[in-house]
């Protein structure tokens, strides 16, 4: 495992280093050519398009090599494991606010999910009960804060802006993801000394929370083009699952896996809110590609294929 990890933090400075050197090249060029001369191009977007033209495995291998540098200097530059779950919690409000920018200035909220805020809001208000029981810190505070946001950009959805929302292509019933969160959270739950109602609550809010995004990427893949806003508060959520991914990849590693398997918090729990991190990673991670490739590209708008 150390030789693993050496070799690993080794390509992850290289890997930074190779990021950094073609900012600077890009900032060089750009001082000394125009950004509207026939022909030019950054090198950034030389390395998109390099990347474009090569097969599909080619590309989830880069991904999965990117996903591992980021893992590594994760582990090197933040000692504090729970730091992960605040800085996630902290992105997520941060994509609300971008909502809430949208909603106050542009007057509309066309392609925006409701359905994923209220399963949001479901999930936000049972952490916030199971939070305030068990633990009563950080995290209740900024669950507070992201639950108080979240309602006001369902009324504002629901009452204020009702004309401009996509109900035909926000098609994905409610019961869809909350159906099979409530039922798995019965079986498998924390064992700890709170009582068994609490021990499922937190459970179910766990695994909500990695299928709650579902009607909203069901949204984009109807619509196919999603407008900057609503672009950006994906891709916040696609950084803050990343963050939470990374606590447990992290936390595995370094008990050399018996963090999977601890005494007292219940033989398949750990493991299975592993298995939820995990899968609402990859649900984000190809909107993300998509998300920095238009970026890169320059483009407000994110196009999306069929299908997502």
């Amino acid at each position: 495992n150390s030789a693993i990890f050496n070799a690993l933090k080794s390509f992850s400075k290289k890997t930074l280093q190779f990021f950094f050197f073609i900012k600077f090249l890009e900032k060089k060029n750009s001082g000394g050519r125009k950004m509207g001369q026939k022909g030019y191009q950054s090198p950034a977007k030389k390395v998109l398009s390099w990347i474009r033209k090569k097969s599909k495995k080619v590309k989830i291998f880069l991904g999965l090599i990117t996903a591992i540098s980021l893992l590594v200097t994760l582990k090197l530059v933040v000692h504090d494991h729970n730091l992960f779950f605040v800085i996630a919690e902290a992105i997520h409000l941060i994509g609300l606010l971008v909502l809430i920018y949208k909603l106050t200035t542009l007057k509309t909220c066309s392609g925006l999910s409701l359905k994923t805020q209220v399963l949001t809001a479901i999930f936000l208000a049972v952490r916030l009960y199971c939070s305030f029981i068990m633990e009563a810190d950080i995290h209740t505070v900024l669950d507070f804060i992201t639950l108080v946001a979240t309602v006001w950009v369902i009324y504002m959805m629901k009452f204020k802006l009702k004309a401009s929302y996509m109900a035909e292509l926000d098609n994905m019933p409610l019961y869809y993801p909350i159906v099979p969160a409530a039922a798995l959270a019965f079986f498998v739950h924390p064992t700890t000394s709170h009582i068994l109602i609490n021990r499922m609550l937190w459970a179910f809010c766990v695994y909500l929370e990695s299928v709650s995004v579902l009607p909203q990427l069901r949204l984009m893949q109807n619509v196919q083009i999603i407008e900057p806003f609503s672009a950006h508060y994906v891709f916040a959520l696609g950084v803050a699952r990343f963050l939470g991914c990374a606590h447990w990849i992290i936390q595995v590693y370094d008990t050399a896996g018996a963090y999977i398997y601890l005494a007292g918090r219940g033989y398949f729990w750990i493991p299975t809110v592993f298995l939820a991190e995990m899968v609402q990673t990859f649900i984000l991670a190809d909107f993300c590609y998509y998300y920095v490739k238009s970026v890169m590209s320059g483009q407000l708008i994110v196009r999306l294929p069929t299908p997502v």
